[in-house]
C-alpha cells in the first residue's frame, strides 16, 4: 500500500516537475525575443530562423538565453551625442543566443536607437540653400587668406553652434597665459562632460604636461585635455571663459559666444566670417599649426600609454597643404571643419559648419578645392544671391 502511495506520489511530483520547465522555458524564450517594437525590430532572417526552429519543436524543453557581454546593456542605453571620436551609427546589431532541445541557435536582432535630433542649421532651414556645387554643409566660406576675398559664401552669417572648433580659441588662451608648458595637469572628476555625458580615453586621474594636452586637445579633439587645461588657468575655469570671450571680441568677432572650453555645449556659437578670422588669428601660433595638423601622437599619463590619431583624415592625404586644421562633432552643430590650406601657391581659409553625414564635411572640402583648381569660374549660388543672410 504504501509502495503504491510512494509510486503515485512520485509520478504527480516527476509531471509538476516537468510542467514547471515546460512553463520556464516558454517564458524564458518569450523574453527574448518579445523585446518591445521601440527597441528591437528582428531582421526577416532572424523571423524566418526562429519560425522554423518553432517548427521543428514538438516538446518545450528547459531553455536558457544569454546575450553577449560585448553588447549587454545596448538596447537600453541610446547613443549619446559626443564629439569627434563618438559614434555615428544610429543602428547596431545584437547577437542572442539561445538553447532549445540541447542545440544551441543564434540569431541577430537590430537594435533601434533614438533617431538623431535635427541640427540648428536644418531647424533653421540653411540646408536648403541652394549652391551650384551640391555642398552636404549648410554653410560654406573660403576666403584668400593674403587679400580677404570672398571666393565661396553659403550662408557666412549665420550664427550656429561650433562643437569642437572652440578649441582653437582655447589653444590661443592657454598659450597666452604664457603657463610653463611642462607643468604637470590632472584630469579630475570636475573635467568630465556631464552636458552630453560622453566618454573619453583620458581617465580620471591621468596627469600630462599642459603641452601633451593641448596637442591630444587640438589634433585629435579630446575633450577632457581642453576640460583640464582651462581649470589649470589662473583663477580657474571661470577666468578662462572670460580670456576666451575677451579674445573673441579683441578679433572682433561679433557673432561669437563661448560657454565652455570643449565645444560639447549647443551654446558655443560663431559665424563662418567670424571663425575665419578665429582661423587666421591661431595660424599666426606655431605650435597650433604643429599640433592641429601632426597625423598621431602618443602620451603616457602615469598609467599607461594612449596612441592619438587625427580627426581629420585629409591631414594624412599627400594631396593636401593643411597648415592648420581642426574638427567638431555635437549633434546641434553637425559636422565641422575648418583649415588653413595652401591650393595653387594660394593660402586660403576654409569653413564648413553643419554638415550632414561623418565624411561629408571632407568631401565638401574637397569639392571646393576642385573648384577653386578649375579657376572658380563655374557658376555659383550664394547666400547673398539666394536673398538669406543667414540667421
Amino acid at each position: 500500500m504504501k509502495t503504491d502511495m510512494f509510486s503515485s506520489l512520485k509520478v504527480i511530483h516527476g509531471a509538476a516537475r516537468s510542467t514547471a520547465l515546460s512553463v520556464a522555458a516558454s517564458m524564458v524564450i518569450a523574453a527574448a525575443f518579445a523585446a518591445p517594437v521601440s527597441t528591437f525590430a528582428a531582421t526577416p532572417d532572424a523571423t524566418a530562423t526562429t519560425t522554423k526552429q518553432a517548427k521543428k519543436t514538438k516538446k518545450p524543453a528547459a531553455a536558457t538565453a544569454k546575450v553577449s557581454k560585448a553588447n549587454k546593456g545596448a538596447a537600453a542605453k541610446p547613443v549619446a551625442a559626443a564629439d569627434d571620436d563618438a559614434p555615428r551609427a544610429s543602428v547596431k546589431r545584437k547577437r542572442v543566443t539561445y538553447t532549445s532541445n540541447g542545440r544551441h541557435h543564434t540569431v541577430m536582432r537590430r537594435v533601434a536607437y533614438e533617431p538623431r535630433q535635427p541640427s540648428v542649421g536644418q531647424a533653421f532651414g540653411l540646408h536648403d540653400t541652394p549652391d551650384a556645387l551640391m555642398l552636404r554643409s549648410s554653410v560654406a566660406y573660403v576666403i584668400d587668406q593674403n587679400t580677404g576675398e570672398s571666393l565661396f559664401d553659403k550662408n557666412s552669417r549665420a550664427v550656429v553652434p561650433i562643437a569642437s572648433i572652440t578649441k582653437l580659441m582655447t589653444a590661443m588662451v592657454v598659450l597666452d597665459s604664457k603657463e610653463p608648458m611642462t607643468d604637470q595637469i590632472e584630469v579630475t572628476d570636475e573635467d568630465r562632460d556631464y552636458e552630453k555625458n560622453t566618454g573619453s580615453r583620458l581617465s580620471v586621474g591621468s596627469v600630462l604636461s599642459r603641452e601633451d594636452m593641448l596637442h591630444i586637445a587640438l589634433m585629435a579633439s579630446e575633450n577632457r585635455a581642453a576640460a583640464s587645461l582651462s581649470r589649470y588657468f589662473p583663477g580657474g575655469r571661470p577666468a578662462f571663459l572670460a580670456a576666451m570671450n575677451a579674445k573673441a571680441k579683441q578679433l572682433g568677432m561679433t557673432d561669437t559666444h563661448f560657454e565652455n572650453p570643449t565645444g560639447l555645449t549647443s551654446q558655443n556659437v560663431s559665424s563662418a566670417r567670424d571663425l575665419v578670422k578665429m582661423v587666421n588669428a591661431a595660424y599666426q601660433y606655431p605650435v597650433i599649426r604643429k599640433f592641429s595638423t601632426d597625423h598621431s601622437y602618443e602620451v603616457y599619463t602615469g598609467k599607461r600609454s594612449l596612441a592619438y590619431n587625427s580627426t581629420n583624415a585629409l591631414v594624412r592625404n599627400p594631396t593636401w597643404d593643411i597648415g592648420l586644421q581642426k574638427t567638431g562633432f555635437i549633434n546641434e552643430a553637425g559636422e565641422c571643419l575648418v583649415m588653413q590650406a595652401t591650393i595653387h601657391g594660394r593660402p586660403m581659409i576654409m569653413v564648413l559648419l553643419d554638415s550632414s553625414g561623418k565624411y561629408s564635411r571632407f568631401a565638401d572640402a574637397t569639392r571646393l578645392r576642385t573648384w577653386l583648381d578649375n579657376g572658380g569660374d563655374q557658376p555659383r549660388i550664394t547666400s547673398a544671391d539666394a536673398g538669406g543672410a543667414g540667421t
